[in-house]
C-alpha cells in the first residue's frame, strides 16, 4: 500500500512506523504527515495519541472525527511550509462529490518526549 502523505513511498516505510511507535516521529513535519495518513485510515487512536492533551478532543468529539474521517475520501496532501515547530498544509478531501480542503498552519510542540499537534496557529 502506497502512504497516503506521499504516494511515492510505501505506507510500511512511511507513517506506519509513526502509527505503531509515536516515538519514532523526530520532527513537526512527520508528525503532521503521520496524522494526515491517520485521517485518511481513520486511525482515531493515534490521532488521539498525537494530539496535545490541552487541546485533545473529548470522547464526543473523538467519535464525530472518526464518523467525518469514514464520510470523506481523501485525495492528497500538499506541505507548504515547515519550520521547526510549524508545519502549513492544504489537505484535499471530496465531500458529497465536492472536492474540498483544509488549509492549516498547525503548531507541535513535544510532550511526554514525543512530538504532539497543539493547534492551528490563528
Amino acid at each position: 500500500m502506497q502512504c497516503p502523505c506521499n504516494p511515492q513511498k510505501k505506507y510500511s516505510e512511511c507513517c506506519q512506523k509513526a502509527h505503531k511507535n509515536i516515538h519514532t516521529v523526530s520532527t513537526a513535519a512527520q508528525l503532521m504527515r503521520s496524522r494526515y495518513s491517520a485521517f485518511v485510515l481513520a486511525n482515531v487512536n493515534y490521532l488521539q495519541k498525537s494530539h496535545h492533551s490541552s487541546t485533545r478532543p473529548n470522547k464526543q468529539e473523538k467519535r464525530a472525527i472518526e464518523k467525518w474521517t469514514k464520510s470523506v475520501n481523501w485525495v492528497k496532501l500538499e506541505v507548504l511550509n515547515t519550520t521547526e515547530d510549524t508545519v502549513e498544509f492544504k489537505a484535499f478531501f471530496k465531500e458529497n462529490g465536492i472536492i474540498n480542503h483544509i488549509h492549516e498552519n498547525s503548531k507541535f510542540c513535544k510532550e511526554h518526549e514525543y512530538w504532539v499537534y497543539l493547534g492551528a496557529n490563528e
